[in-house]
């Protein structure tokens, strides 16, 4: 009789856990993706000329005009582009704007000073070069090894001859 009476006790515990689950998944997930869904479909529908945006691939562009379902930012000087609202990630504010220019500016400061050194040239002749080079490294070494067994081949063949004449091998 005291199992029966453990069972009823438990029964709305686990309704309470049933019931619970679902809430903690809405206050959790969706509640949050929803809202954020929300402010950056007001972002995307605030979109005005000249306003200096960074789309979803990372680059910084100025909005020139605004259509219904898209864009047209300028990426570079008098080169512009046509996108979906969508591909807009977040507009840039001036002090994100001053740090992007901060960046340009030192990354054309190491264009303008870059040494020799730190350059790695990739073409194709020099990796044609350096295959050639280690093939040939590797016909050597063969012929290294080949001469080093010949060698002691010989030096085998010695020293049962200065064994037998009292002399020590090297």
């Amino acid at each position: 009789m005291n199992f029966a009476a453990e069972q009823s006790s438990s029964g709305p515990l686990n309704l309470l856990l049933l019931l619970a689950i679902p809430l903690v998944f809405y206050f959790l997930l969706i509640r949050p993706q929803s809202k954020r869904r929300k402010e950056q479909m007001q972002m995307q529908s605030s979109l005005r000329p000249g306003a200096r945006v960074m789309t979803t691939s990372g680059m910084y562009a100025t909005v020139v005009a605004v259509d219904d379902d898209g864009v047209v930012l300028e990426i570079a000087p008098d080169v512009e582009a046509r996108f979906v609202k969508q591909a807009v990630m977040q507009i840039v504010t001036e002090s994100d704007a001053a740090d992007d220019d901060e960046l340009d500016d030192d990354a054309d400061d190491a264009d303008e000073t870059g040494d020799a050194d730190d350059r790695i040239d990739l073409s194709k002749k020099d990796a044609d070069d350096a295959e050639d080079g280690a093939a040939g490294t590797a016909g050597k070494n063969a012929e290294d090894v080949k001469g080093t067994a010949d060698t002691e081949a010989e030096e085998d063949e010695d020293a049962p001859k200065a064994r037998a004449a009292g002399k020590p091998s090297s």
